[in-house]
């Protein structure tokens, strides 16, 4: 049964290195039925990175090979009050979760996505699959 993941900003930015191992999974990985997903808040995240780097121009115009193979979601109301509930509720036991990242979560939970990143402040959120590929 194919599997269906949202990369984080760690995991989506290796994909603009032609050679980086991640590709190759994810390429291979999709041939088989996977789905991959971005949510807006990673792009964004993305994209200021790569204007941030010496090399912008060109992973830009890499990035936009790559964006065209996964399906872009955007935030919905019900997830802007998701996240906002989410960060709340971690704050209340102790944790801290940045708006973009609540965000991103809330995206994940909502459409049942496995989650692709390295960023262990997913960890205390209930109910939200994690994976890391690197």
């Amino acid at each position: 049964m194919p599997n269906n993941f949202l990369l984080d900003t760690n995991h989506a930015s290796r994909l603009v290195s032609l050679g980086h191992p991640l590709r190759a999974r994810v390429v291979l990985q999709a041939s088989k039925g996977d789905g991959f997903y971005l949510a807006a808040p990673v792009l964004t995240e993305l994209i200021f990175g790569f204007l941030e780097l010496p090399r912008s121009k060109y992973n830009l115009e890499i990035w936009a090979g790559v964006e065209s193979t996964l399906t872009l979601l955007p935030i919905l109301p019900e997830d802007a009050r998701a996240a906002a509930e989410l960060r709340h509720a971690l704050r209340k036991k102790g944790h801290q979760l940045l708006p973009l990242d609540a965000l991103i979560a809330a995206t994940a939970l909502r459409d049942r996505l496995i989650l692709l990143t390295t960023d262990t402040d997913f960890s205390s959120i209930a109910g939200l699959d994690i994976e890391s590929w690197l």
